[in-house]
This record gives C-alpha cells, sequence and structure tokens, in this order.
C-alpha cells in the first residue's frame, strides 16, 4: 500500500487519502475470507479515486479473495467489478458482467443509472412499415427498422415502449435518414464532447468526438447504431426481449 515511508507518522498528520489506505491494509492484514468495502473512495479526491481504483483491483488480484465493493459511483462499478449487482431501494434489479449490465439493462433504472451519461429514453409506439417493424416516435419521425430479435420481442405489442440506444452509439448522419433534433447544450470535456439535443421528453444526449462542429441552435440529424437498440416496456419498465 505504500505506506513503509510513513510508518513513523501519527495518524493526526496523514491526509484523508492516506488514511484510506491504512484502513484498507488494517482490513488486508487479517487475511479475511471476504472483503466488505462500503464505499471506500467516497472522501478521497477525485486524482486519488482513480489511483485507488486500479491499486484496488490490482490487491484483489494480489489477495486472490472475493471483494464485495458497495458505491453509488457506477464507473468504479465498470471499472473494478467481475460482476456488477445494480440495486435500487434495497431490490436486485439485474446481476452480470460490466458488459452485460452495459449493453443488457434488464429494465428502465439499469439502463438510466449504468452509462456516463446513461441511455438515451424516448416514448413511442411500434408500427409497421414497409421496411419492417419500427418504432413511432411522434414529433420526431419513425426510427429505422429494428433488429430481427428485437422486432420478433416486440410482436403484438400495443401500449408505449421506450426507444433507447446508448450516447455513445449514434452517429451524425448528414445525407440520410435519422432523429434531427435541435441542439441546445454542448459540453466539452477533452477527449469526447456531450451534445444535448431536444427538450422535455424529447431529450437525448450523444458523445462525439472532441471536434464535433456543432454549437447550440444547430440541427443535427443523429442515427443510433441499430445492433445497440434497447427497446422498454412504458408501463412495466422491463427490456422487451424474446422469450420474455
Amino acid at each position: 500500500l505504500q505506506l513503509t515511508p510513513l510508518l513513523d507518522r501519527k495518524a493526526d498528520r496523514l491526509s484523508v487519502n492516506i488514511l484510506q489506505r491504512v484502513a484498507i491494509g488494517r482490513s488486508a492484514i487479517m487475511e479475511p475470507a471476504i472483503f466488505l468495502l462500503d464505499e471506500p473512495l467516497s472522501n478521497v479526491d477525485a486524482a486519488f479515486r482513480a489511483v485507488m481504483r486500479t491499486e484496488l483491483k490490482q490487491l484483489q488480484r494480489q489477495f486472490r479473495q472475493t471483494m464485495v465493493y458497495v458505491t453509488h459511483d457506477q464507473l468504479e462499478a465498470m471499472t473494478m467489478a467481475d460482476r456488477i449487482a445494480v440495486m435500487d431501494h434495497g431490490v436486485l434489479q439485474q446481476v452480470g458482467t460490466p458488459l452485460e449490465v452495459y449493453n443488457d439493462p434488464a429494465n428502465v433504472f439499469v439502463a438510466r443509472f449504468i452509462g456516463a451519461p446513461g441511455m438515451n429514453l424516448l416514448k413511442g409506439r411500434p408500427a409497421e412499415s414497409d421496411r419492417g417493424l419500427v418504432v413511432d416516435l411522434g414529433p420526431l419521425g419513425v426510427t429505422p427498422p429494428l433488429p430481427g430479435e428485437l422486432a420478433a420481442a416486440m410482436r403484438g405489442a400495443r401500449g408505449e415502449v421506450l426507444y433507447g440506444f446508448r450516447p455513445e452509439q449514434a452517429t451524425l448522419v448528414q445525407n440520410g435518414q435519422g432523429l434531427a433534433m435541435p441542439v441546445t447544450f454542448v459540453e466539452r470535456i477533452g477527449a469526447r464532447t456531450i451534445v444535448h439535443l431536444g427538450q422535455g421528453e424529447a431529450a437525448v444526449k450523444t458523445v462525439f468526438d472532441n471536434d464535433v462542429g456543432l454549437t447550440i441552435g444547430d440541427t443535427a440529424v443523429i442515427a443510433p447504431t441499430t445492433s445497440s437498440v434497447r427497446v422498454f416496456d412504458a408501463a412495466t419498465g422491463r427490456a422487451m426481449r424474446v422469450g420474455g
């Protein structure tokens, strides 16, 4: 834990970051069968939190012991976990690997919670077209045809659905079919840019490279990656899948 140079110091002369290392070391030296960590990095600064995420993962591999790690920070869960259990008010929502939970959220809560930003969800209704099953999004128009398995899961659905796609899984369309939406805000955060589109229930976020040429007031046409689209029952919030 890189504490050797500090062994002669009193606890009141240690920073919060170092005290957190001491607490982890105090647990590790007991050689427990299972580590239970309840938001161990919540009180440390952002830079140290990034370092400790890596170190804790390496320690877990070194100890070869199970760590149960509680966090409200979904980034910590995604970067550190072998398996994630997503809970809401004490109710288990989904268990899976980070990629399973990210790519195939079981319900609306998981879709919105996992991801930074969370999944975009637009209200619509299933509709038949000459190209296949689509979702009618009202003023935004209709979506591209849904992929085969998803279309099969939605056959016979009559009520409202939520058409979902990740902000990272949409592209700008210059000449083609997509969702035309006004740009309402642009967040440039280094290597990537988060573009806010639309308003109210028809608002989405998209993530592009930092050189994307969009400004507030522009109209952007976006096309979600077809294979990444997910659809949820608007009444129950559950993902629509083949076999239920």
